[in-house]
């Protein structure tokens, strides 16, 4: 029987920070469902927000609230802004370089939404690439990759472990203490940002195990995506573009956001997604990215990726402009957590990350302050760990050896992405989102294995929260049928 302390079950900045904190000779095991860079982590290009001092916590957290339109928790956003400052200087002092001045002081830039420069970057545009090259450098622990986790191993409200696929081989692994960190739910659009392992398994698997999930309609679209491309994973294009002068047009050289909020490219990105959506639905016009107010040599320097990936293309940026749509990019939602992380009526389970519903972010989250959450909430986890001390018996279950998968299950997934993205996304009707439901449960009633299962009823989840939620707030918009 193999036995941990902890298992963890994700490799983003989230389950890495966890495991940086976790002691060396603690027995833990990352559990990694593909190759260690296939995660949001590394794709984040967008940099780390935090309160830069004592004076600018009540302001960030005055700013995390107003982007979350009501719906925040204020203990969590206060948790998550007074201890900011402690993760980034653990970072620092052990190694990781954030970008900086001609003097060698911290260069903190401007983000959509916040009221002051307090958003760390490293490596321009490849911040999150940068600091998940260091938490991986940083990991002292066991990692099983290609592998992904199929079953909770729950008994009379405690967790004793997991039960992973590895190679088509179902396994149990034992633990004291299990920390979901996997992630969101990109895979279940057309239109998406993230990895492409990031399907919604473990929200799913909670529905199976009649663990709360929370706040699953909240999520977010990114306005600026280059969609012009094949695959459902899109390139981002990160709103430190927009912060710095970066504007949005139409083919015609239009900056039409005004039109929609006095702030222009510098609204909230949900504010922004949606003029555009509404934009192009009512001019038939196509809109672009126009990036001419950088000199070429700062872009190259500022923005290295998207320079080499865009020219690589054909775009002569920062002259030439690049065609844009929004499309889905951050689950705001998701497993309910307290805040020491916990899972409720669960012991011993945690999540953390964008896998967990902390109400850090409400109906909308603040720019940047998702790396920031995954690393304090990383530590809140581990902490109750460290100081939770009793002892516990370990249970062996059996292994649970339901099919994974049919030949025709890759066609229903992409009928999934499809209605979702034309139903539950952007802005949606009442109609859409149960002509979605009539589709998710007909599917459901299907022969399908299990790894749709855990797809499709996330997507219920999606679907019923943004039917039980009739206002419009936030990221989520719901409007009369024509």
């Amino acid at each position: 029987m193999f036995q941990y302390d902890v298992i963890i079950v994700g490799a983003g900045v989230a389950g890495l920070y966890a495991a940086m904190k976790l002691p060396p000779e603690k027995k833990v095991l990352l559990i990694n469902k593909r190759q260690t860079f296939k995660c949001n982590t590394f794709y984040a290009q967008g940099g780390v927000a935090l309160a830069k001092d004592k004076a600018d916590i009540p302001l960030h957290i005055k700013d995390t609230l107003a982007a979350g339109d009501g719906l925040c928790d204020k203990e969590a956003v206060e948790l998550l802004s007074e201890h900011s400052r402690e993760a980034i200087d653990d970072l620092i002092m052990n190694g990781f370089e954030f970008d900086k001045d001609d003097e060698g002081n911290l260069l903190y830039t401007k983000e959509a939404a916040h009221s002051c420069e307090r958003i760390l970057h490293a490596g321009g545009d490849a911040t999150g690439r940068y600091l998940h090259h260091f938490l991986l450098s940083h990991n002292s622990h066991a990692m099983l990759s290609d592998a992904r986790v199929v079953d909770l191993l729950i008994e009379d409200g405690e967790c004793y472990g997991v039960t992973v696929l590895d190679h088509r081989q179902s396994y149990n692994l034992y633990a004291k203490d299990v920390i979901i960190a996997s992630g969101g739910v990109g895979s279940l659009y057309e239109y998406h940002t993230n990895a492409p392992c990031i399907s919604a398994d473990m929200q799913g698997l909670c529905v199976m195990k009649g663990i709360e999930l929370d706040r699953m309609e909240m999520l977010q679209f990114h306005p600026t995506v280059f969609v012009n491309a094949t695959g459902a994973q899109k390139m981002l294009l990160t709103e430190a573009l927009r912060g710095e002068g970066a504007t949005i047009e139409d083919e015609n050289g239009k900056r039409f956001l005004f039109e929609y909020d006095k702030r222009g490219e510098l609204a909230s990105r949900d504010i922004v997604s949606k003029s555009i959506f509404k934009y192009k639905k009512k001019s038939g016009l196509n809109v672009y990215l126009n990036m001419a107010n950088f000199e070429e040599e700062y872009f190259e320097h500022r923005f290295p990726n998207i320079y080499k990936n865009l020219r690589a293309l054909g775009y002569k940026v920062p002259k030439d402009r690049v065609p844009i749509s929004p499309a889905f990019h951050y689950a705001i939602g998701g497993i309910r957590t307290d805040l020491h992380a916990r899972v409720p009526n669960v012991k011993h389970l945690y999540a953390i990350g964008e896998v967990a519903s902390t109400r850090v972010h409400g109906a909308n989250r603040l720019a940047s302050n998702s790396l920031l959450e995954g690393l304090v909430f990383a530590k809140v986890a581990v902490d109750d760990i460290l100081h939770t001390a009793e002892e516990k018996k370990f249970r062996e279950f059996p292994v649970d050896e339901a099919v994974m998968s049919y030949k025709d299950d890759k066609s229903k997934k992409n009928q999934l992405r499809h209605i979702m993205w034309e139903n539950v996304s952007i802005i949606r009707t009442k109609n859409g989102l149960n002509d979605a439901l009539d589709t998710i449960n007909a599917l459901l009633n299907e022969k399908i294995g299990k790894l749709l299962k855990f797809r499709l009823l996330t997507a219920r989840e999606i679907v019923l929260s943004a039917l039980n939620r009739s206002e419009s707030i936030g990221v989520h918009t719901i409007q009369e049928e024509n």
